[in-house]
C-alpha cells in the first residue's frame, strides 16, 4: 500500500515538474508577445513627466531591454533559488504578494467548492430519484439557466439584492473599510466572503447536479439495480448499497477536476466584489504587464489545479479496486 502511494506521488511529481516547465515557457513567451507595454504600465499617470532616457533606464532596471531567452533564463535561475522576483505593481517581492492574498483566495474557493459539491450532489440525487416530477424539472431548469449565466452577472445581481437593497451583507472588499487589521474579527472575514463565495458556488452547482442526475438514472435503470428492487430492497437502503457507490466515482472526479474552473471563476468573483485574492491580482498583473507577478500567479494556479486533479485520481483509485490493484482485481 505504502509503496503504491510512493510510486503514485513520484509519477505525479515528475509530471508536475514537466508541466510547470512547459507552462513557464509558454506564459513567458505570450507575455513577451503581448501588446501591453510594461514600462508604460509601470509609469502610469506620470507618462508626461518621464522622458525617453528615463524609460530606457526603467526598462534596463527590470531587464526589459534584454532578449527573450536571456530574460527567461535569468528568471528561471532565480526561481530555482526560490526567488520569484519583485512585483512591478506592488513594489514588493512576488512571494509576499502571493502570500498576503493566498489565504483569502483559499478560504473563498474552499467555501465555494464545498458548498457547490454538497448542494450539486444532493440536487442531482433528488432530481434522479424524482425523475420527470416537478422537482426534477425545477432542478434541471435551474441548472440549465445557471450553466449559461456568466459568474460576474450573478455576482452583480446578488450584490444588488443582498448588499444594496436589503443591506444584509457588505458590498465588497475582504474586510470592513477603515478598520485596523488588529480589530478585524473572524465574523468580519466571513461576512465579506459570503457573497463572492455564493457567486462562485452557484455556478459550480449546475454541472455537478446534471452529471450526478444522469449517472444515477443510468444506475437505476441497470439490471442489478432492478434485481435488487425485485428482492425487496427499496428507499434509502437501496440507494446506499447499489446507487451511491456507483455514482461516487464520477462525482469525486468531477468535483476535484473543477479546481481549474473554480480558480477561473474566482478571478471574476473577486473582481466584482473587489475581494483581495489571487484572482484580482492576476487580472491586475495581466493588464499592467507585471511579468514577475503574473508568472508567479500562473505557477501557483498550475500547482493548484494539478493538485486537485491528482487528488481526484488518488480517490478514484481508492474507491475503485480495479484501478488500485490492476487486472488481478478483475479476475
Amino acid at each position: 500500500m505504502l509503496q503504491g502511494v510512493i510510486v503514485f506521488v513520484g509519477k505525479k511529481f515528475i509530471r508536475l515538474i514537466a508541466l510547470l516547465a512547459s507552462v513557464s515557457i509558454i506564459t513567458f513567451a505570450l507575455v513577451a508577445l503581448s501588446p501591453i507595454d510594461p514600462v508604460q504600465s509601470y509609469i502610469g499617470a506620470d507618462v508626461m513627466r518621464v522622458g525617453a532616457e528615463q524609460r530606457e533606464q526603467i526598462a534596463a532596471y527590470w531587464g526589459l531591454d534584454r532578449p527573450f531567452a536571456e530574460r527567461f533564463i535569468k528568471w528561471a535561475s532565480a526561481l530555482l533559488q526560490g526567488d520569484m522576483g519583485t512585483s512591478m505593481i506592488y513594489r514588493e517581492a512576488v512571494t509576499k504578494v502571493i502570500a498576503d492574498r493566498f489565504l483569502h483566495s483559499v478560504l473563498l474557493m474552499a467555501f465555494a467548492w464545498t458548498l457547490s459539491g454538497i448542494i450539486g450532489f444532493a440536487a442531482g440525487v433528488a432530481a434522479a430519484i424524482k425523475k420527470d416530477s416537478w422537482l426534477d424539472r425545477l432542478i434541471k431548469s435551474y441548472c440549465y439557466t445557471l450553466a449559461s449565466t456568466p459568474a460576474f452577472w450573478i455576482g452583480l445581481l446578488l450584490m444588488m439584492v443582498f448588499a444594496v437593497w436589503l443591506g444584509w451583507l457588505p458590498v465588497g472588499l475582504g474586510v470592513p473599510a477603515g478598520v485596523l487589521a488588529g480589530s478585524v474579527t473572524a465574523a468580519d472575514y466571513i461576512r465579506h466572503m459570503i457573497l463572492p463565495g455564493i457567486t462562485l458556488s452557484v455556478v459550480g452547482i449546475a454541472p455537478i447536479a446534471l452529471h450526478t442526475r444522469q449517472k444515477l438514472i443510468d444506475v437505476m435503470e441497470s439490471d442489478y439495480y432492478l434485481f435488487a428492487r425485485a428482492r425487496g430492497e427499496y428507499g434509502v437502503s437501496l440507494f446506499l448499497r447499489h446507487g451511491l457507490r456507483n455514482i461516487a466515482l464520477p462525482a469525486i472526479t468531477l468535483q476535484f477536476a473543477s479546481f481549474g474552473e473554480l480558480f477561473g471563476g474566482a478571478v471574476l468573483a473577486e473582481q466584482v466584489f473587489s475581494y483581495p485574492g489571487l484572482g484580482q491580482a492576476t487580472v491586475e498583473a495581466g493588464l499592467r504587464g507585471d511579468v514577475p507577478l503574473l508568472m508567479g500567479l500562473v505557477l501557483c494556479s498550475t500547482i493548484f489545479v494539478f493538485t486537485g486533479n491528482a487528488i481526484a485520481d488518488y480517490f478514484y483509485r481508492m474507491v475503485d479496486p480495479r484501478l488500485r490493484y490492476g487486472k488481478e482485481a478483475q479476475g
